[in-house]
């Protein structure tokens, strides 16, 4: 056996073999290929040493490896971003520390900054499925620390104590997670240059098409009421006022970070209603409802018309639309309050001319059929009612693939081809408006959901993206006009799936979704209920908020005081702290009325739960022969444990000795159980 195998067991060298592909495997997304390529050189190389067929590296090759990933990684470092650069190193130190292991001491360091990278995958990673991968490697990096001082125990015991470790720790965790304060952050994690999902601050004809091909969830809500039917939920997400011949854009004044800012009371919808007559204010329905957002790495959220949310780190913006402070980087909760149908009952001349803008050579035969509109009806909403009559009288039909359209896009798709899907409809009648004079924008977001009846909520994917437009109509504000309604009203009314193939939509590069199980009954049962269980981790324990915490403690207390929380967490760690005594053999709860026979039996019980247990026929010489063998550090303490346990039960003492002997034992007893567990004499075995 190598000097190397003498310090690292085998047992502990693929116990970290193991650990380092548990370890990597949910980074994935944030490795480098340069990271992984010496990722795998330094695995297979520590498998080489393993096997006896490869040398050590030398020092100055680990040294020439670091220098060069060092810098390779700087030179990279905005283009991966700066938290994925600061990872990739830490991962190559923790590469290249486990190849130069030499001995026990780098094995713990390579555990410790293993512990770190959980950490740290856990803060990207929260769903119940990657919790439950986290806690598995979390064990078997704690197995690799164990394995360190038990040379002889094999897989199945390590394990086990591993395991049987991690439990005892999480009632500990639970009782900090209910009582610790939900503060904000004390740091902050930089943004990440990482490829974006879902809706753009801009689109074109062919944009909302791809994401018809994913099947990805977007969001999930919760309605605390009754929910609106389906032709109800348009969820809104950006506002394009901005049109160019091509595309639809964001204004400016809502895409650049300085032209954010809170807006004024005058502009909620809570105060628009004071506004309106007593029998409008009567007609309007109110929603109250939860969302829980994926990680999009955008900013803009998502609500009904119209939403109001009292976040603190999310803005209501002039149209109405919701904006984090920061990107989504992780799911998101939050709390959205919606009123049917009332934005911006007056509109400044400034906005209005944002929102009668037009390239002025784009699409001529497309203004020569709004101008017959704008001829035949004077009235704004009749003018607008008959633009939306003329998709159903004229030859027009949805696809998700439409032929190809020209540099006057408009034109080849309402005069000539006449087939599109939403994106094509929303612009062209938003272009109509717009050209006899009626202010109107594109909105996108998506609408629908499916509903899970088992959990009460709607889940929002991608592949419902759908774009619309708002006009505007004096006394009634911004009107949601949604052409494809004309055309595909089972698009609206029962969804996506109720005119589209998922075959030849979403699944058609997602063969192996979890949606394909839909047409199985009892599949898809099944994974509507492991959704749920997915959807209620993301609402009790990544939305475990302020409030959520304040109900609990009220329901385990009662009136909620600082006394009693202080006294609620002594008594908790109290009990914990206890389980953890009595577990590893410092106390026992079944106890002999004869101090020196439990005295005795407590160091003897200590040390059968490390592999040494004393036989019933086993004298107490004998027994103390075999500790001397197997655990030489205390050799000569529990020889006078053992002398002060024979004097006393089998020697003919007086009073005085037998006080004196006893004191002895209880004391030496004493020490010794503590220098079991300061020296883990378990995990040291003869190596110590």
């Amino acid at each position: 056996m190598s000097g190397e195998q003498q310090n690292i067991s085998r047992h502990t060298l693929m116990w970290l073999l193991i650990t380092n592909i548990a370890i990597l495997s949910p980074l994935y997304q944030q490795i480098t290929l340069w990271t992984l390529a010496i990722c795998a050189i330094c695995i297979f190389w520590r498998i080489g040493i393993y096997l006896g067929k490869v040398a050590k590296p030398p020092k100055w090759l680990v040294t020439a490896l670091a220098i060069a990933s060092a810098a390779t990684l700087a030179m990279i470092a905005k283009q991966i971003g700066i938290l994925n650069a600061m990872v990739n190193l830490l991962i190559l130190g923790y590469a290249l520390k486990y190849i130069e292991m030499r001995n026990r001491r780098d094995v713990q360091a390579v555990v410790l900054v293993g512990y770190f990278l959980i950490a740290f995958t856990f803060i990207h990673h929260q769903s119940l499925l990657s919790t439950l991968h986290l806690l598995l490697v979390t064990i078997i990096n704690s197995c690799v620390l164990i394995s360190l001082f038990h040379d002889k125990a094999n897989f199945i015991n390590t394990a086990k104590l591993g395991s049987k470790i991690l439990l005892q720790s999480l009632p500990l965790a639970l009782i900090l997670f209910i009582v610790l304060p939900r503060l904000a952050p004390l740091w902050m994690v930089p943004p990440q240059n990482k490829a974006q999902t879902g809706l753009s601050d801009s689109v074109r004809f062919g944009d909302i098409n791809e994401l018809t091909r994913s099947s990805a969830l977007a969001f999930r809500a919760t309605f605390s009421g009754a929910a609106p039917t389906n032709e109800q939920l348009y969820w809104r997400a950006i506002v394009m006022e901005d049109y160019d011949g091509k595309s639809w854009q964001q204004n400016p004044r809502f895409s650049s970070q300085q032209a954010i800012e809170p807006q004024t009371a005058n502009m909620t919808p809570a105060a628009t209603v004071k506004n309106l007559p007593p029998l409008s204010r009567r007609t309007l329905r109110q929603f109250d409802y939860s969302i829980i957002a994926e990680p999009s790495y955008q900013r803009w959220l998502f609500g009904l018309d119209v939403a109001n949310t009292q976040e603190r780190d999310i803005r209501l913006l002039a149209d109405f639309t919701l904006l984090a402070d920061r990107p989504i980087e992780q799911k998101r909760l939050y709390q959205v309050s919606s009123l049917e149908r009332l934005m911006e009952l007056k509109i400044s001349r400034e906005v209005a001319s944002i929102n009668l803008a037009l390239p002025q050579t784009s699409n001529p035969k497309t203004r020569a059929l709004a101008q017959r509109f704008a001829l035949e009806y004077a009235e704004p909403k009749a003018r607008l009612n008959a633009m939306m009559a003329y998709f159903t009288e004229q030859p027009y039909y949805y696809t998700l693939r439409p032929p190809k359209v020209g540099e006057q896009q408009i034109d080849d798709f309402l005069i000539t081809n006449k087939a599109g899907f939403c994106v094509h409809y929303a612009s062209a009648f938003a272009f109509m408006a717009r050209a006899t004079g009626i202010p109107a924008r594109l909105v996108t977001g998506y609408q629908g959901g499916e509903l899970n009846s088992t959990a009460g909520y709607y889940s929002i994917y991608q592949y419902m993206a759908h774009a619309w437009v708002e006009v505007w109509l004096a006394d009634e504000g911004w009107v949601r006009f949604d052409p494809t309604a004309m055309i595909a009203p089972e698009r609206v009314e029962q969804g996506f799936d109720a005119f589209f193939d998922p075959q030849t939509s979403y699944l058609i590069d997602n063969p192996f979704s979890s949606l394909a199980l839909r047409d199985n009954p009892f599949l898809n049962n099944v994974r509507m209920r492991l959704a749920s269980v997915d959807y209620f981790w993301s609402t009790w324990v990544l939305g475990f908020n302020e409030q959520k915490q304040q109900r609990v403690l009220k329901e385990i207390l009662g009136n909620v005081t600082q006394t009693k929380v202080i006294i609620f967490i002594i008594i908790s760690l109290t009990v914990i702290g206890l389980a953890i005594a009595y577990s590893a053999g410092i106390i026992q709860f079944t106890r002999s009325t004869d101090k020196h026979l439990n005295a005795y039996y407590t160091v003897c019980n200590m040390l059968a739960k490390r592999g040494l247990a004393r036989a019933h026929h086993e004298g107490p010489q004998a027994y103390n022969l075999r500790v001397s063998q197997s655990f030489p550090s205390i050799d000569a303490d529990f020889t006078k444990l053992t002398q002060y346990f024979i004097a006393l039960k089998y020697q003919n003492m007086d009073a005085k000795r037998v006080k004196r002997f006893s004191r002895l034992l209880i004391k030496q007893s004493r020490w010794l159980k503590i220098k079991i567990l300061k020296q883990r004499l378990a995990l040291n075995n003869a190596t110590t």
